[in-house]
């Protein structure tokens, strides 16, 4: 492989490491990478059949569900099989205009994905704290103005990316010591001034996923304050029963992204293959553990799951 880092030569072309220092575990690396996104792929295409197809799952809950499914599916192909395509095929040449494709629907869609868990919290916030309005303020209409905003949200504010990075001349290295694009990580190959990419970045993060992190955190203070106003115990701990999935998948998407984002500040020493394989767990396990999770603890699944599957059997 030949680099050339000539001063006045634009990179057009960008290649992957994979794995940095674990290059000959690739195939066995790939193992879990191939059966993660096989779960993820049949358990939320799964789950989105069954949530369309049975009219008895078209509430709020439900539907946002979907929508996480949606998102996890394109996370997960965004990523995974460009990784899988590195450890088997030895497939690590990109060029530059999909590496920009491919971060912008990877941010684009993380975005949207913690957009849709911020109205998952609020949905939970309606249904304990206003019940007997639940299904006149959350109606079908106003979910769907949701997803159309979360949609804009997510990829009105990662599109100005794409030409902040187009108009970057890469003459540094042109080496992802990675699997995936990621928007910084390409600026940083650039000889220009990148600190509008910088800013703009920082905005967005705070804009977004940060602000979704408080207003969840809100969401939640007000729902225990309203379920420690409940007299019964038993009622209290039904009530909190039907926020536990949503919680485990708050903590599952936010996490791992967290953990990875401090570890490289907190601990110096930590080795590049450790980093990157924590930027895939960020991927990895929500989008494959999302659909188990809610399979496990939402009875009105599980018996439609079970529906579906002994009519197959039949």
């Amino acid at each position: 492989m030949t680099v050339f880092n000539h001063t006045g030569v634009s990179h057009t072309v960008f290649y992957f490491v994979g794995i940095p220092g674990l290059e000959d575990q690739h195939v066995w690396i790939s193992i879990p990478f191939f059966i993660s996104y096989v779960i993820a792929l049949l358990g939320n295409s799964l789950l989105i059949f069954i949530i369309l197809t049975k009219r008895s799952l078209h509430e709020p809950m439900y539907l946002f569900l979907c929508m996480l499914s949606g998102a996890d599916l394109v996370l997960s192909t965004c990523t995974i099989p460009q990784a899988l395509a590195i450890f088997w095929f030895n497939a690590r040449e990109i060029s530059l205009d999909r590496c920009i494709t491919q971060l912008f629907f990877i941010h684009s869609t993380f975005i949207s994905e913690s957009g849709i868990l911020l109205v998952m919290a609020f949905d939970r916030y309606i249904a304990i704290c206003y019940p007997l309005r639940y299904t006149t303020i959350l109606t079908h209409t106003l979910i769907g103005k949701i997803g159309v905003t979360i949609f804009l949200r997510s990829y009105g504010t990662m599109f100005p990316i794409i030409f902040l990075l187009k108009r970057l001349t890469f003459c540094k290295s042109n080496i992802f010591p990675t699997t995936v694009c990621e928007h910084i990580a390409v600026a940083k190959f650039s000889c220009d001034d990148i600190r509008v990419n910088f800013w703009y970045g920082f905005f967005v993060l705070l804009s977004t996923v940060t602000l979704d992190v408080v207003l969840i955190f809100v969401s939640y203070m007000l729902i225990l304050c309203a379920v420690f106003r409940i007299p019964s115990r038993d009622a209290r701990h039904k009530t909190l029963n039907t926020c536990g999935s949503h919680v485990c998948v708050i903590i599952l998407f936010y996490g791992p992204g967290i953990f990875s984002a401090f570890t490289p500040r907190f601990a110096r020493h930590i080795l590049p293959h450790v980093h990157v394989l924590l930027a895939n767990v960020c991927i990895l396990a929500p989008t494959m553990l999302n659909p188990i999770i809610y399979g496990i603890k939402t009875k009105q699944i599980q018996d439609q799951v079970s529906q579906v599957l002994c009519q197959k059997k039949i």
